[in-house]
């Protein structure tokens, strides 16, 4: 099932994805990509989100406190 990984910062984004590869080298290194709000003009109000596919419920719940550490949330993708 894919998850995306949603955060206002790109630092952010790019620090969780690579915990994430550490933790679960398997998997390999989730890419991170940008995702601009339909009807924002400023392109400073962009997410960043990291897309990650291919964990257990076990798994997700370390994710989730993870995200959590970072202001950051989950949602389906």
């Amino acid at each position: 099932m894919r998850q995306l990984l949603v955060f206002a910062e790109r630092e952010d984004a790019e620090e969780v994805a690579e915990t994430l590869g550490e933790w679960f080298p398997e998997l390999g290194v989730p890419r991170v990509v940008r995702e601009t709000l339909a009807g924002e003009d400023d392109a400073e109000d962009a997410q960043w989100l990291v897309v990650a596919e291919g964990l257990d419920t076990a798994q997700w719940e370390r994710v989730d406190a993870l995200v959590e550490e970072y202001d950051g949330w989950r949602e389906s993708g």
